[in-house]
């Protein structure tokens, strides 16, 4: 068996995509050359129809144009990549051997976007993301993520074991054909071994499946704890506010990175500290929801009673089974009452990211309800005789979901960064993990020697907080038009 190139029988397409991209970049240098000098001097020159305009402006708008049909093309030429890499699989090398493999994450993206682009005027706040060209790329970017790791679980996409050793295949390069392959695995390694002869395409997409895991619903518990205690910190103020506020500023006096490295070390997991924080932090969820629905429907005793009684007891029975661990620290529930059982490592990640987000959380939701509660509707509301838990979850709250919800992108984003960080340390997460940030600390140290170990989770991580970041500023973006 031979071994892949990258593009195989696509290889027509390399020259137009190399020439197209040191045009990209030659143009990109000229366009911001040409807008400094359009607007450097300040000099204006009329036009024929008696209008001015800045020296310079035309050739300057040329050469953006001509820059943004460049980018077209170069768009052009990757999706002919993906395209006919997919129909053609591994005879268009390396790129249609993956392209291949995430077929069920390109139809899934297609979908997503196509059908949300459609009903956009119907989607709200996020129908109006897609009049955004950066929020669209940025959540495009998100979505591959998050339909990787979805069908990475499912064993759809990935090639081998991640975890699997093969001998031979150590630290081989992308395209190596396995040795000794039986019947029904796959053929190749496409984008090599590492330096234990595991294949990275597998360990990069088993990896994104830990980041879609803990990344979003790590921050979206520490938003449950920021809003809860933010909410009448802000709003009664007074002794209250002050003593939040010191506990808030106690844990952001600790660097953040600090603060992580101290609680996923074994000496303090040992001690059974991070299964107690989650028995704590866990608990605001289902605080912020008994709440939230109480105070919704408590003028309908007949619709509020059954409600938190079904939502609040399948919440605490999610909560014991998330905090439960069977001879460990807190075996609250029999193992037939437990529903799941989060390793340890996970846990602890989870834990920290929840605990050092929590307060810088609550600072913006504080300081949100200091201003929106001085508002004219808010004192309509208090004049209606309404409770100060409707006023808070239901008049302040979703007149402050524009800056929650781009924080909450960025934040998600901060935390990827940071379970990079975790791995490529080798804290909190166990030392075969695939995450890519222990991927990428094992394949640093033969760096000088081999690139392809440590590039593609890299790049992953790098495109993934890309995406959020986009879609974070396209979101900011729309909520300014509201």
């Amino acid at each position: 068996m031979e071994p892949l190139t990258w593009a195989g029988s696509l290889s027509f397409l390399n020259i137009p995509f190399i020439w197209c991209a040191i045009a990209l970049i030659a143009v990109f240098i000229l366009s911001f050359a040409t807008s400094a000098f359009a607007s450097g001097d300040g000099s204006m020159q009329m036009n024929a129809d008696g209008t001015s305009s800045a020296a310079g402006a035309g050739i300057a708008d040329l050469v953006n144009k001509v820059l943004v049909g460049l980018l077209l093309l170069l768009v052009v030429i990757v999706l002919l990549y993906l395209v006919l890499g997919a129909v053609m699989s591994t005879g268009a090398g390396i790129i249609g051997g993956i392209s291949r493999q995430l077929l069920p994450v390109w139809i899934a993206l297609i979908a997503l976007m196509g059908t949300s682009f459609y009903h956009k005027r119907k989607l709200g706040l996020y129908g109006k993301l897609f009049d955004s060209t950066i929020g669209m790329i940025g959540f495009a970017l998100v979505m591959f993520w998050v339909f990787v790791g979805v069908f990475g679980a499912m064993d759809l996409i990935i090639t081998h074991d991640p975890l699997d050793q093969v001998s031979g295949m150590k630290n081989k390069i992308p395209g190596t054909p396995l040795r000794g392959a039986e019947d029904g695995e796959y053929l190749w390694y496409l984008l090599g071994g590492d330096n234990l002869a595991r294949d990275i395409f597998s360990r990069v997409v088993a990896g994104s499946w830990i980041v879609v895991q803990i990344a979003p619903l790590a921050t979206l518990f520490a938003f449950m704890v920021g809003i809860t205690l933010g909410l009448p910190a802000g709003y009664f103020g007074g002794k209250l506010d002050t003593f939040l506020s010191f506990l808030a500023n106690l844990i952001l006096a600790f660097p953040v990175i600090l603060l992580f490295y101290l609680l996923v070390t074994p000496e303090i997991v040992a001690t059974g500290i991070p299964t107690y924080m989650a028995v704590v932090l866990f608990i605001f969820p289902i605080i912020f929801m008994g709440v939230l629905l109480n105070s919704r429907f408590y003028t309908q005793p007949h619709i509020r009673t059954p409600l938190l009684i079904v939502v609040l007891g399948i919440m605490l029975w999610l909560y014991l089974s998330l905090v439960s661990e069977q001879g460990g620290a807190v075996p609250i529930l029999p193992w037939f009452l437990d529903l799941f059982d989060i390793p340890g490592g996970i846990l602890v990640v989870f834990v920290s990211v929840v605990f050092v987000n929590s307060p810088t959380v609550f600072r913006i939701v504080r300081g949100l309800t200091l201003d929106i509660k001085t508002r004219d509707y808010v004192a309509a509301a208090q004049t209606r005789g309404e409770g100060t838990w409707y006023i808070m979850l239901w008049e302040i709250l979703p007149n402050a979901r524009g800056p929650l919800i781009v924080d909450f992108c960025l934040r998600i984003g901060y935390t990827t960064i940071l379970l990079g960080t975790l791995g490529f340390f080798g804290l909190g997460l166990p030392p075969e993990s695939p995450d890519w940030g222990s991927t990428i600390n094992e394949g640093r140290k033969l760096l000088s020697i081999y690139l392809h170990p440590a590039l593609p989770p890299a790049l992953s991580l790098l495109s993934l907080v890309l995406g959020l970041n986009l879609l974070a500023d396209g979101l900011r973006e729309e909520s300014l038009r509201d």
